[in-house]
């Protein structure tokens, strides 16, 4: 089995510069070493929030780097310089909206402002983009929510396999799905 490659996008001005502590991606690469059993390998940055070279990151991880999944945090809310979801629109050839839809739905179980999030999801090429809020327990919230469905959409897009240990994330694959084999 090939090792999958995860994109892990911090998109912060202020971490960016080192005036602040990424949380977020430190926060997104515990949860998949918590719950992955198959290989893989972090190509983690941090960046500024501007819109050029957010789409720039997303297509060096998605082209360059060859990652399956890409995951971003920051950048998501309704102030000025958020602008995450414009760039992964911008980068991506299919929208998947469901997913920012069950990530607020399974947020505002936890707090009302959930509503202000406008985290979405799409593919470009063979990787899947899924924008992650910047607060550590809303990923944890996040990922919780979408994961079980995050495999087999790569599947669909000839990304790399991922397995998960069940006892902390349930992986999803309809029956006549088979594991990929190298």
């Amino acid at each position: 089995m090939s090792i999958a490659r995860i994109g892990i996008l911090t998109i912060s001005d202020r971490a960016s510069r080192g005036e602040y502590e990424d949380k977020g991606g430190p926060a997104i690469h515990a949860w998949f070493t918590r719950v992955l059993t198959s290989p893989w390998d972090a190509v983690a940055k941090i960046i500024p929030d501007e819109q050029a070279k957010i789409e720039a990151a997303l297509r060096e991880l998605s082209d360059e780097q060859g990652c399956s999944l890409i995951v971003t945090t920051g950048g998501t809310g309704p102030a000025v310089r958020d602008v995450t979801p414009e760039a992964t629109e911008a980068v991506c050839a299919k929208m998947m909206p469901g997913f920012g839809e069950l990530m607020r739905s399974a947020s505002l179980k936890f707090v009302p402002t959930a509503i202000l999030s406008r985290q979405t999801a799409g593919i470009r090429g063979k990787s899947l983009i899924i924008n992650l809020p910047g607060k550590p327990s809303a990923i944890d919230d996040c990922l919780n929510a979408v994961f079980p469905a995050i495999p087999y959409c790569i599947d669909l897009i000839d990304g790399a396999y991922l397995e998960s240990d069940e006892t902390q994330c349930k992986v999803f694959r309809p029956a006549h799905a088979k594991a990929k084999v190298d």
